[in-house]
């Protein structure tokens, strides 16, 4: 049974009012007033509601995190550091995965604006931009989270996936590769599309071609159909260097040159992820990948929230990380 306010007030021999302002200002009550709401409360076992007080204030003390797959290690530390980052300020974070579904993706705003959350933190399936002008228009401030904001209005935190494509590619180049091939999709994901605009200059600087091959996600099982449609191919028309748009496609288009057994990485076929999970290394041959510094991403997320909500920025500041590349057996060879 669930303990009232009133029954607590009731059994203390005190109004309600001042049940609350021993739970929220115990400085405006009397230390014996304390002591006697406090044994009340102790002896009924009333929990107090938080919710329903953050509600009644306007606003909670819970940042909601929206990501585009739980799965991905990722976006797992993408979360471990803005968790972090939201208990050194007596935080919580709440996480919600799109699933790489705009229609999810809207519920989970609406939901989250119906919680009055202290903010959003996103990473958008596509253009979300509309939906959060209205949430901002309404009191809710957003950040992007692995996107690079094009909006003056909207504060960002990511990695300059472009600059990561042209990584990638070069470090293709340099260890003589010429027939590269990308991996990865929906080409819709502004991640997808600035490393594979990356990866396109560079080869075009060089004179090399460079194959598309779209998945219908950034998961392992994509990968895998990947990797077999390439090996049903003679090999004279596979792609001597993949570079896939994130480690999970990498890792099932590795599972699938390695079980069909004749393509050797990196002898035969190089490959590149990105992300540079912890199971890139631990890969039966290690996988090279570019790094992005996911939990720092996380907190400067939380960061970029808290010193809007608080009005210590002016206009919305836009954060570029540079990626890294991490090379490893699978381009480099044992």
């Amino acid at each position: 049974m669930v303990v009232s306010v009133r029954e607590v007030a009731e059994d203390a021999g005190v109004s309600v009012g001042t049940v609350s302002n021993v739970l929220n200002r115990p400085e405006r009550v009397s230390a014996d007033t304390v002591t006697r709401v406090q044994a009340s409360i102790a002896r009924l076992g009333y929990v107090r509601n938080d919710a329903a007080r953050q509600l009644r204030a306007g606003h909670s003390r819970t940042i909601g995190l929206v990501v585009l797959d739980i799965r991905n290690p990722f976006f797992a530390e993408v979360v471990r550091g803005a968790e972090q980052r939201a208990d050194e300020h007596g935080m919580s974070v709440l996480v919600a995965n799109s699933d790489e579904s705009a229609r999810r993706e809207g519920l989970l705003l609406d939901l989250f604006e119906e919680q009055r959350v202290a903010g959003v933190l996103i990473t958008p399936v596509a253009e979300a931009l509309p939906r959060l002008q209205q949430m901002r228009d309404r009191g809710t401030l957003s950040v992007l989270v692995d996107r690079e904001s094009r909006d003056p209005g909207f504060s960002s935190v990511a990695v300059d996936d472009v600059e990561g494509g042209r990584i990638a590619a070069a470090h293709l180049l340099e260890s003589g590769r010429r027939r590269l091939a990308f991996v990865g999709g929906p080409v819709s994901l502004r991640q997808v599309s600035d490393r594979l605009s990356g990866a396109q200059a560079v080869a075009a600087a060089a004179g090399v071609g460079l194959e598309f091959m779209a998945t219908g996600a950034l998961s392992v099982e994509e990968g895998r159909r990947a990797g077999r449609l390439l090996m049903d191919r003679p090999g004279a028309e596979r792609p001597d260097a993949v570079f896939a748009a994130n480690d999970l496609v990498a890792l099932g288009l590795l599972q699938s040159l390695v079980m069909a057994g004749d393509a050797r990485v990196p002898q035969d076929i190089a490959l590149i992820g990105y992300d540079d999970i912890d199971f890139a290394e631990a890969a039966v041959i290690p996988l090279s990948s570019i790094r992005q510094p996911a939990a720092l991403i996380g907190s400067t997320a939380v960061d970029l929230l808290l010193g809007a909500s608080d009005g210590g920025a002016a206009t919305a500041e836009r954060v570029l990380y540079r990626p890294e590349l991490i090379a490893r057996a699978s381009t480099l060879g044992v």
